[in-house]
């Protein structure tokens, strides 16, 4: 698994501890929203591993490439698909996804702030219960990314391929604090909840 997981030398995107606090917010509701789509299959879970690996591409996750790869080929989606998304080529998007393609991209991009009128697009081309499984899909993998990237650079460095841009001070940091922190995370997500605040962390 590690000889897979080295492919980058340093960090397309580097995240602090309270991004990744806030973006813990997102995850419960983001969760029961893609549990409800398994059963639901609103989206087929093949468009939503696209998405997922769509948002990995953007942050460069060694790790998630490797987890969310596996994933993709056991929902039956090419190599060939998986390592033109991975590389962030648009040749096997379907007309029908583009645009959700498009918004997790830019959701990633803007490091889990996506501009509202971005999402209203979505709600407008898919209507509100799609638009809210596909931003789920995007909340969750950021999270995984945001946790994967230390992960993906601490193994570089065992195998003494260090990051250029980073050190084992913030990995070691980011992985222990990132999961000490999860269940005052948690309860705050689930606060946020009950007293009926947005979907999305920062609204």
């Amino acid at each position: 698994m590690s000889n897979s997981i080295i492919r980058y030398s340093e960090y397309k995107r580097k995240y602090s501890l309270s991004e990744l606090y806030m973006a813990y917010l997102c995850v419960p509701r983001a969760l029961v929203s893609l549990m409800g789509n398994k059963k639901s299959k609103s989206i087929d879970q093949q468009f939503v591993e696209r998405l997922m690996l769509a948002v990995t591409e953007v942050n460069g996750c060694a790790a998630c490439s490797y987890a969310h790869t596996k994933m993709a080929l056991n929902q039956g989606i090419s190599r060939e698909e998986i390592v033109s998304l991975l590389n962030g080529e648009k040749t096997f998007v379907k007309t029908e996804e583009a645009k959700a393609i498009l918004f997790v991209q830019h959701f990633a991009d803007s490091r889990g702030y996506p501009d509202k009128e971005s999402f209203e697009v979505i709600v407008k081309e898919y209507g509100a219960k799609k638009a809210r499984i596909i931003l789920s899909a995007a909340q969750v993998m950021i999270v995984g990314n945001m946790y994967g990237l230390p992960f993906s650079a601490l193994l570089s460095r065992r195998k003494g391929l260090a990051y250029k841009d980073s050190s084992l001070a913030y990995e070691m940091g980011i992985l222990i604090a990132g999961a000490l922190i999860i269940p005052v995370a948690l309860l705050h997500a689930l606060l946020r909840w009950v007293v009926g605040r947005s979907f999305v962390a920062y609204l």
